[in-house]
Protein backbone atom coordinates (compact mmCIF):
# COMPACT_ATOMS: atom_id res chain seq x y z
CA UNK A 1 0.00 0.00 0.00
CA UNK A 2 0.99 3.65 -0.33
CA UNK A 3 3.00 5.02 2.56
CA UNK A 4 4.21 8.53 1.66
CA UNK A 5 3.84 11.47 -0.68
CA UNK A 6 7.28 11.93 -2.23
CA UNK A 7 6.71 14.20 -5.23
CA UNK A 8 4.38 17.08 -6.04
CA UNK A 9 4.43 19.22 -9.16
CA UNK A 10 3.99 22.92 -9.93
CA UNK A 11 3.97 24.46 -13.38
CA UNK A 12 6.45 27.30 -13.78
CA UNK A 13 7.19 29.30 -16.91
CA UNK A 14 10.94 29.65 -16.38
CA UNK A 15 12.93 27.16 -14.32
CA UNK A 16 15.86 29.51 -13.67
CA UNK A 17 13.45 32.14 -12.33
CA UNK A 18 11.77 29.40 -10.29
CA UNK A 19 15.15 28.45 -8.80
CA UNK A 20 15.82 32.07 -7.87
CA UNK A 21 12.47 32.23 -6.08
CA UNK A 22 12.21 28.82 -4.43
CA UNK A 23 15.89 28.48 -3.51
CA UNK A 24 17.11 32.08 -3.40
CA UNK A 25 14.13 33.61 -1.63
CA UNK A 26 12.21 30.84 0.11
CA UNK A 27 15.35 28.93 1.16
CA UNK A 28 14.54 25.54 -0.33
CA UNK A 29 17.35 23.43 -1.74
CA UNK A 30 17.79 21.74 -5.10
CA UNK A 31 17.30 18.00 -4.91
CA UNK A 32 17.64 17.13 -8.61
CA UNK A 33 18.56 19.31 -11.60
CA UNK A 34 19.00 17.05 -14.60
CA UNK A 35 18.67 17.56 -18.33
CA UNK A 36 16.76 14.55 -19.64
CA UNK A 37 16.99 15.73 -23.23
CA UNK A 38 13.26 16.07 -23.69
CA UNK A 39 12.86 18.11 -20.48
CA UNK A 40 14.73 19.45 -17.47
CA UNK A 41 13.86 17.52 -14.30
CA UNK A 42 14.16 20.11 -11.56
CA UNK A 43 13.06 19.37 -8.01
CA UNK A 44 13.45 21.30 -4.77
CA UNK A 45 12.90 20.30 -1.17
CA UNK A 46 12.76 21.81 2.29
CA UNK A 47 16.23 21.46 3.83
CA UNK A 48 16.31 18.43 6.11
CA UNK A 49 13.20 16.87 4.57
CA UNK A 50 14.63 14.78 1.75
CA UNK A 51 11.57 12.55 1.32
CA UNK A 52 9.34 15.20 -0.27
CA UNK A 53 10.18 17.02 -3.48
CA UNK A 54 8.46 19.63 -5.62
CA UNK A 55 8.92 19.26 -9.38
CA UNK A 56 9.17 22.71 -10.98
CA UNK A 57 7.97 21.81 -14.46
CA UNK A 58 7.64 23.92 -17.59
CA UNK A 59 4.42 23.03 -19.45
CA UNK A 60 5.34 21.00 -22.50
CA UNK A 61 6.39 17.59 -23.75
CA UNK A 62 6.32 14.81 -22.87
CA UNK A 63 3.24 15.38 -20.68
CA UNK A 64 1.55 18.00 -22.88
CA UNK A 65 1.32 18.62 -26.61
CA UNK A 66 2.13 22.13 -27.91
CA UNK A 67 -1.47 23.39 -27.96
CA UNK A 68 -2.26 22.14 -24.46
CA UNK A 69 1.07 23.49 -23.12
CA UNK A 70 0.15 26.95 -24.47
CA UNK A 71 -3.25 26.78 -22.73
CA UNK A 72 -1.58 25.76 -19.47
CA UNK A 73 0.93 28.63 -19.77
CA UNK A 74 -1.97 31.06 -20.23
CA UNK A 75 -3.74 29.68 -17.15
CA UNK A 76 -0.55 29.78 -15.05
CA UNK A 77 0.07 33.39 -16.13
CA UNK A 78 -3.43 34.31 -14.88
CA UNK A 79 -2.79 32.60 -11.54
CA UNK A 80 -5.37 29.97 -12.41
CA UNK A 81 -3.05 27.07 -13.14
CA UNK A 82 -4.37 25.15 -10.18
CA UNK A 83 -0.99 24.80 -8.53
CA UNK A 84 -0.47 25.53 -4.86
CA UNK A 85 1.73 24.33 -2.06
CA UNK A 86 1.62 24.61 1.73
CA UNK A 87 4.60 24.90 4.04
CA UNK A 88 4.69 24.72 7.83
CA UNK A 89 6.82 26.85 10.11
CA UNK A 90 7.45 27.15 13.83
CA UNK A 91 6.92 30.94 13.75
CA UNK A 92 4.76 32.35 10.97
CA UNK A 93 5.34 36.00 11.83
CA UNK A 94 9.12 35.60 11.99
CA UNK A 95 9.13 33.67 8.68
CA UNK A 96 6.94 36.35 7.11
CA UNK A 97 9.34 39.13 8.19
CA UNK A 98 12.41 37.19 6.98
CA UNK A 99 10.86 36.48 3.57
CA UNK A 100 9.59 40.05 3.27
CA UNK A 101 13.19 41.23 3.81
CA UNK A 102 14.27 38.93 0.92
CA UNK A 103 11.81 40.64 -1.42
CA UNK A 104 8.97 38.12 -1.30
CA UNK A 105 5.62 39.78 -2.03
CA UNK A 106 2.72 38.51 0.07
CA UNK A 107 -0.96 38.37 -0.77
CA UNK A 108 -1.92 38.10 2.90
CA UNK A 109 -0.12 39.02 6.09
CA UNK A 110 -0.04 36.54 9.00
CA UNK A 111 -3.52 36.09 10.43
CA UNK A 112 -4.91 34.10 13.35
CA UNK A 113 -7.03 31.14 12.32
CA UNK A 114 -8.76 28.35 14.23
CA UNK A 115 -5.80 26.05 13.54
CA UNK A 116 -2.99 28.56 14.00
CA UNK A 117 -1.40 31.46 12.15
CA UNK A 118 -0.93 31.57 8.39
CA UNK A 119 -0.03 33.91 5.56
CA UNK A 120 -0.23 33.76 1.79
CA UNK A 121 1.85 34.59 -1.25
CA UNK A 122 2.23 33.67 -4.90
CA UNK A 123 5.31 32.58 -6.74
CA UNK A 124 6.36 34.59 -9.83
CA UNK A 125 4.09 32.40 -11.96
CA UNK A 126 0.88 32.76 -9.95
CA UNK A 127 1.01 29.52 -7.93
CA UNK A 128 -0.47 30.03 -4.48
CA UNK A 129 1.63 29.35 -1.40
CA UNK A 130 0.44 29.17 2.21
CA UNK A 131 2.75 29.19 5.22
CA UNK A 132 1.17 27.84 8.40
CA UNK A 133 2.18 27.79 12.03
CA UNK A 134 -0.05 25.19 13.64
CA UNK A 135 -0.95 26.21 17.17
CA UNK A 136 -3.57 23.52 17.54
CA UNK A 137 -3.42 19.96 16.26
CA UNK A 138 -5.17 19.58 12.89
CA UNK A 139 -8.72 18.34 13.25
CA UNK A 140 -9.34 14.80 12.14
CA UNK A 141 -12.56 13.53 10.71
CA UNK A 142 -14.81 12.23 13.47
CA UNK A 143 -15.06 8.50 13.89
CA UNK A 144 -18.41 7.33 12.55
CA UNK A 145 -20.73 5.77 15.10
CA UNK A 146 -20.58 2.01 15.38
CA UNK A 147 -23.24 0.17 13.45
CA UNK A 148 -25.61 -1.95 15.46
CA UNK A 149 -24.98 -5.67 15.18
CA UNK A 150 -27.03 -7.39 12.52
CA UNK A 151 -29.26 -10.22 13.76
Amino acid sequence: MLNAITLSQLYVLDQDQALDFYVGKLGLEVKVDQDLGFMRWLTVTVPGEPGREILLEVPGPPALDAATAEQVREMVTKGAGGGWIGFSTDDCRKTYEALLARGVEFTQEPIERAYGIDCGLRDPFGNAIRIVQHTRPPQQAPTPPARPAQP
